[in-house]
């Protein structure tokens, strides 16, 4: 049996590409398409999962056929298993301590964020927010302990701002119910 535990992302500026890039990526490998659509500001994403080495044979594929429409891409190994939740919209938390909320202008780049948030402290992913109504920008948000949620966004900060695509992060103790329920 195949073990399915990577994921790879292309974003490109180009619909047109995207498709065919997306094409290219599911006929170069053994790989399950995940996300294939536009995305605001005329982006477009697609995302694959398989094993790590199908996953990146399918990327260098893609990146190939979308040549220079590319914005970013990546290829996660053994991917933190509430991201794809979290990309499927907002998990409810069993307790909402504090909030934390990382801000990327790439879709690619803000989920590399969110996985290694989510690896590197005891925190919950509760949504990953890709570029619809965004203005093509993408965020997560996360809650637990105060002091883990500031170690995560710190982590997925660092991983954004090395890349210049950070917006901005906070993080928020206790934040009031209102807010949380207009999260949802």
């Amino acid at each position: 049996m195949t073990t399915r535990n990577a994921i790879g992302l292309i974003e490109l500026t180009s619909i047109a590409s995207g498709y065919l890039a997306a094409d290219g990526m599911l006929k170069a490998a053994d790989v399950e398409l995940v996300l294939c659509r536009s995305i605001c500001s005329g982006k477009f994403m697609t995302m694959v999962s398989g094993d790590v080495a199908a996953v990146k044979a399918a990327v260098q594929a893609g990146l190939g056929a979308g040549a220079a429409a590319v914005i970013d891409s990546f290829v996660i190994a053994n991917l933190h298993p509430s991201v794809i939740p979290a990309l499927s919209g907002m998990t409810q938390p069993g307790h909402l301590d504090a909030l934390g909320v990382i801000e990327s202008f790439s879709v690619a780049s803000l989920i590399e964020a969110a996985d290694r948030a989510v690896k590197t402290a005891a925190v919950e992913l509760l949504e990953i927010r890709l570029a619809m109504a965004l203005g093509g920008k993408a965020f997560a948000t996360l809650t637990g302990p105060v002091e883990a949620v500031q170690a995560a966004i710190d982590a997925g900060g660092a991983a954004l701002a090395a890349k210049g695509l950070l917006v901005n992060s906070v993080v928020i103790p206790r934040p009031r119910a209102e807010v949380f329920r207009e999260m949802i």
